[in-house]
């Protein structure tokens, strides 16, 4: 009886009013349960990265130290401990030591209103809380904020290096989080819209009976393809470019400064794949719906956690299989995919929603049809405005000249590959007079 009470009670409690009954050692515990689950998060995604490329690129990867190299993160991270730590002599000392801090502790605050479960009775108390830290109305936004915050540990730690390639990557990072911000924000207004609020633990909730991945999914891809950019992965690294700058913000630092720049990388790649496991994919809540058998039961206890673990590391996977598989854009490609295609598609998708949904209102039709039908019809006008768009005939450009004339514009220009100049006219009576005037003095001397 005593048990049936206690779920009942459970039952009874809503997400805030649980948290707000929390005792600050509760509080603490969550928080420190969430450090250390993020810092064993970043070791094993090293080594799962490292892994799977070497499987798609046909060769074990890690294999040497520990079980299936699961040691070789721990190794890297001591390398890292006691490497050399060297501060450049022109650098800002101050922001050049606080920069890499910055981007560390605004990855650690997106975790705290990801909702790892329901609201749980903790045993041998009387203490009911949810699996999460903390919760608010507009959880969602404060996500975003902490990720825009992050790229200021980005452009400090470039500025503050007193280094070109630095610069020159941070300034690239601060272009690409306002164009892929903008994408970002747009793919998750939809998602406020269908569930009718931006709480984390609200939206979970809204997706008791399907996941917005599924009436919602060109905007799940929208965000899949924003969250890329936004952690500064391939194809979408222009800010640590080795080929361009080196290794980007991050040229002039070593040692644990460096490591914690390459610790913030990893936790926001893990914070932008639990926020869309949340927002789309039902967050900790079983992969069908509850009105099946033994739903009840794999949505309660322990499996919550581990139902948005497993969510997260299917979409690291995401991750890792887009770096072993694409190249590196151009930064102009980069910039144009940002401004001229994810913005206009996400406005496109907004519009097309939002409006869609009122009409289907005013008519006195069921919104279920519509938004079950929504993204497919999206997909499909896309395509066909994508098609139609490539089938136009496109003007070729002039041939360019074999021979090039290098002084026509008024300065000298180097000739392309396919390019020639043409020969001088005086070339070859300079070279005679040169071999005259020498033959004249040798015959002379003689």
């Amino acid at each position: 009886m005593s048990a049936l009470l206690a779920d009942a009670a459970v039952e009874d409690l809503t997400n805030a009013e649980a948290l707000a009954n929390d005792p600050l050692w509760m509080s603490i515990v969550k928080a420190v349960i969430i450090l250390v689950f993020l810092l064993t998060s970043v070791l094993f995604a090293v080594w799962f990265e490292r892994r799977v490329i070497g499987r798609l690129q046909e060769r074990p990867g890690p294999n040497r130290h520990g079980p299936f190299g699961l040691l070789q993160s721990v190794m890297d991270a001591m390398k890292l401990l006691f490497k050399e730590d060297i501060t450049v002599r022109a650098a800002d000392k101050v922001l050049y030591i606080i920069a890499p801090a910055i981007s560390v502790f605004c990855a650690f605050l997106i975790f705290a209103v990801i909702p790892f479960g329901p609201v749980t009775h903790i045993p041998g108390t009387d203490i009911h809380t949810p699996l999460q830290l903390t919760d608010f109305p507009v959880a969602v936004l404060f996500i975003l904020a902490c990720a825009a915050l992050g790229v200021y540990g980005i452009v400090l730690g470039g500025w503050a290096s007193g280094s070109t390639y630095p610069l020159m990557g941070s300034i690239r990072s601060t272009a690409q989080v306002i164009s892929y911000e903008l994408a970002m924000g747009l793919s998750l207004v939809t998602v406020f819209l269908l569930s009718g609020t931006m709480s984390t633990s609200g939206i979970v909730e809204a997706q008791t009976d399907r996941w917005w991945i599924w009436p919602l999914f060109p905007a799940f891809i929208l965000y899949v393809i924003s969250m890329v950019g936004e952690t500064n992965r391939l194809p979408f690294d222009l800010p640590e470019a080795e080929g361009e700058l080196v290794a980007g913000f991050m040229t002039e630092y070593s040692s644990m400064k460096f490591a914690w720049f390459f610790l913030a990388e990893y936790m926001n790649m893990i914070n932008v794949s639990a926020v869309a496991a949340t927002l789309f994919m039902g967050g900790w809540r079983a992969p069908w719906p509850t009105s099946w058998a033994g739903a009840e039961f794999l949505n309660s206890g322990m499996f919550p956690p581990l139902w948005l673990i497993l969510k997260i590391w299917l979409l690291m996977f995401v991750f890792v299989w887009i770096r072993g598989s694409l190249l590196r854009f151009r930064y102009d490609q980069f910039m144009k995919f940002g401004w001229k295609v994810l913005i206009p598609v996400g406005l496109g998708w907004l519009v097309f929603f939002a409006v869609g949904r009122e009409a289907f209102a005013a008519w006195g039709r069921d919104l279920n049809v519509y938004d079950a039908v929504a993204g497919v019809v999206a997909v499909l006008l896309t395509i066909a405005v994508v098609s139609f768009l490539k089938g136009e005939p496109i003007e070729e450009a002039p041939p360019e000249p074999e021979e090039l004339d290098a002084f026509a514009g008024g300065y000298p220009v180097p000739p392309l590959p396919h390019q020639s100049l043409p020969p001088s006219p005086r070339s070859g009576r300079t070279v005679e007079a040169r071999t005259g005037g020498t033959d004249t003095e040798g015959d002379a001397s003689a």
